[in-house]
Order: C-alpha cells, then sequence, then structure tokens
C-alpha cells in the first residue's frame, strides 16, 4: 500500500535528481535532511542516501555518456582515490555523535557558498591549465569527495565541482558532468560500507533512488542550454537554505 512517506521520498528523489543532473552533486543535500525529518536517525539518513544517489548517479551519468559528455578519463583520475578514502567517511559517521554529524553537515555546506563565490574571481572560460600539480590536485579533489560521501550521505559533488575549477582549471559543464559521473563511485564504495554497518533501509533508498532517476534524465538534457549565472544562483541558493535547516535539525536532534 502507498502510503505519505513513500510519496514523499519519491518526490524528495525527483528533486534531487534534478539538482544532480543539472549542479553535479549527488543530491545528499536534499535527501538527509528529508530523511531526518522523517524521523531516521542521521546515520541511517547518510547510508541511505547513499543507495538513492548510486542510482541516481548512474542514470545521469548514462544520459551525459548518450549524449557524448563524459569523459572516461577525467572520471577514473577522480573516482578511484574518492573509492577509497570514502571508506574513511564511513568509518566516522558510524562514530560521531548525531547532532555533531548535523552540524558538520551544515558547516560544509555553508563552506561551499563561499567556494562557490570565490570561483567567480577566477577567469575559468579562459584557462585550461592547471594551477596546481595535476596528480595532487587530482588525488586531492576525488580524496575529499571520498570522505565527504561515506561521512554525510552526499555524492561528493558538493566540494567537487568547486575543487575541480578550481584546481584542475576545468570549465562548470565539465566539471559537473564529471562529478556526476566520480559520484558513481563514491557511491558504491559508501553504500557497501554502510550496508556491511547496518545502516541503509533498502526500500526508503530505492524509492529516493527511483525518483531521482527520473529526475536526472530529466535536468541532464537541461543542463547543456542553462546559463552559467543561473546555476550558480540556483546552487548558492539551495546551499543557504539547507545550512539553515540542517542547523535547526541539529538542534532538535541535542535537545531530544
Amino acid at each position: 500500500m502507498i502510503t505519505l512517506d513513500w510519496l514523499i521520498l519519491a518526490s524528495g528523489g525527483l528533486v534531487s535528481g534534478i539538482l544532480a543532473g543539472l549542479l553535479g552533486i549527488g543530491g545528499g543535500i536534499i535527501l538527509v535532511p528529508l530523511l531526518v525529518t522523517l524521523g531516521y536517525v542521521p546515520v541511517q539518513a547518510v547510508a541511505t542516501s547513499s543507495l538513492a544517489i548510486l542510482i541516481t548517479s548512474v542514470s545521469g551519468s548514462l544520459q551525459n555518456w548518450r549524449m557524448g559528455y563524459f569523459d572516461f578519463k577525467r572520471v577514473i583520475y577522480l573516482g578511484l582515490p574518492a573509492a577509497v578514502t570514502a571508506q574513511i567517511g564511513v568509518y566516522f559517521a558510524s562514530r560521531i555523535t548525531p547532532y555533531l554529524l548535523l552540524v558538520a553537515f551544515g558547516i560544509l555546506l555553508l563552506c561551499n557558498i563561499y567556494l562557490l563565490e570565490f570561483r567567480k574571481h577566477i577567469n575559468v572560460e579562459d584557462r585550461e591549465t592547471e594551477l596546481f600539480n595535476p596528480i595532487l590536485s587530482r588525488l586531492g579533489t576525488g580524496g575529499a569527495a571520498g570522505i565527504l560521501a561515506g561521512l554525510f550521505g552526499v555524492g561528493g559533488g558538493v566540494i567537487m565541482v568547486p575543487l575541480q575549477m578550481l584546481l584542475l582549471g576545468e570549465q562548470i559543464k565539465v566539471a559537473i558532468q564529471t562529478s556526476l559521473g566520480v559520484i558513481v563511485s563514491t557511491a558504491v564504495s559508501a553504500c557497501i560500507g554502510h550496508a556491511a554497518e547496518g545502516n541503509v533501509l533498502l526500500v526508503q533508498g530505492i524509492l529516493l533512488g527511483v525518483g531521482g532517476l527520473l529526475g536526472a534524465q530529466i535536468s541532464t538534457r537541461a543542463l547543456p542550454k542553462l546559463p552559467n549565472s543561473i546555476m550558480n544562483f540556483v546552487f548558492r541558493f539551495f546551499l543557504g537554505i539547507l545550512s539553515i535547516y540542517v542547523f535547526w535539525q541539529a538542534w532538535k536532534v541535542y535537545q531530544g
């Protein structure tokens, strides 16, 4: 029997899928707060979000590949270190106090607003060279994304897209499309780790993932047509609103 919670989960997955295709994120910034709101403990929210992100990112990446926007070489260079470090995030996610996990997640969102603003001052449209050593830049970018994937249940794109632009000199749409591909590897690694800890809620994760699958198909088709200014505004707006909401949820968990 279809329940209200099921409809909410599918709708939340749809929104996260749209954001995944448009912004190169896994959608965890939507899914984790949603699951916490529905009464699941933070570590379950993080773990279940990883399963949904896996379904969403595979869907979006396949669509990018069919459209000719998927660069396997870029994805592999970032995806391998991300898959390894995701297990570090999984380890700490099960051992951090729930309200502290939410507080850290909120701080992460606020930090990314700054990174998105900072990258506007770098003329990435005219620069194809990298600022730092390319190997270290890729290891650092992929590794940071992996840790965040395991720790917070996000795909890692919330930090990966800004770092790809800042450190690797990639244009925003290339960074988004590459990030979505890398998220497949971080989601697989994080999902396996959380499943081993018994934190993944299978039915809820599939419901979120199916909604995300549909959303990613919509947004990956729309991405090439949208101006960068709109994408930047939407990303910053959601990060700001969600950071406030996550801090509020952290306070509720702390009081409870």
